[in-house]
């Protein structure tokens, strides 16, 4: 049965490979995006070009609780309600504990934890009806932090820490899960191959991961999981075996 589905950070890595993989499967694709227009409506034509009307996208500043209201109203609106909600977006980059500052803070919280938490909340009442799903793609670093990104690591540890909570508090209505990837995409400032290979040497199974690893693991939560809540799936090749 095709549901409708809300993915935020929609238009490129990850979340795109996730929008098509899941269109791919028959469901309805709503596009979040927020600076990277262009790619939206790309995949979003190349959706529907596939099936009409099965795709939107829309712009909306996740660290705005106006644009979050705002978003959650037009998404339930353009197929009369949102079954499944991926929180994907995510805010990435390093900071010392001696460089942080309040607003590098404010920006990784907002954008990681604060987003989701909200999104989510405005979202309730929609997935509530059709006793759907959440599924908040968090980090495997959210068990042990990154060096050099201990905010970012905080918040990922809060995601996982939420997705926990809300299974509680919104079960048995509607299911909430989480996936932490690994190694999947290299991250897009500068990584030396040096880097990479100590980080391949690290993994179980000696290669990285690809991004439509993730949108299996997704559209397993989603369509294949009905007893399963407040579990987190890594999907990191064996990495989090070792320290």
């Amino acid at each position: 049965m095709a549901k409708n589905i809300l993915i935020t950070g929609a238009a490129k890595r990850i979340g795109a490979c996730c929008a098509r993989f899941l269109h791919h499967q028959g469901h309805n694709i709503c596009l979040h995006y927020r600076s990277s227009e262009s790619s939206a409506l790309k995949l979003a034509n190349e959706l529907n070009q596939n099936r009409p009307a099965s795709a939107c996208a829309i712009q909306a500043d996740l660290q705005d609780l106006n644009a979050l209201s705002r978003l959650s109203e037009q998404a339930t609106k353009t197929w009369n309600g949102i079954d499944v909600l991926i929180n994907n977006a995510s805010a990435f980059f390093p900071g010392s504990v001696e460089n942080v500052t309040e607003q590098h803070w404010n920006e990784l919280l907002d954008a990681n934890l604060k987003a989701p938490f909200f999104l989510t909340q405005a979202l309730l009442p929609s997935i509530r009806k059709s006793r759907g799903c959440i599924v908040n793609i968090i980090d495997i670093h959210a068990e042990r932090g990154l060096k050099d990104y201990p905010v970012y690591s905080i918040t990922k540890a809060g995601l996982a820490t939420m997705t926990r909570s809300l299974a509680k508090e919104l079960a048995p209505d509607i299911r909430v899960n989480g996936i932490a990837p690994g190694a999947i995409l290299w991250p897009e400032n500068a990584m030396d191959s040096n880097q990479q290979q100590e980080i391949i040497n690290r993994i179980a199974l000696q290669r990285t991961g690809q991004a439509e690893d993730i949108a299996k693991a997704v559209r397993f939560l989603i369509d294949d999981a009905d007893y399963i809540t407040g579990q987190i799936l890594a999907v990191d090749g064996g990495r989090s075996l070792f320290n």
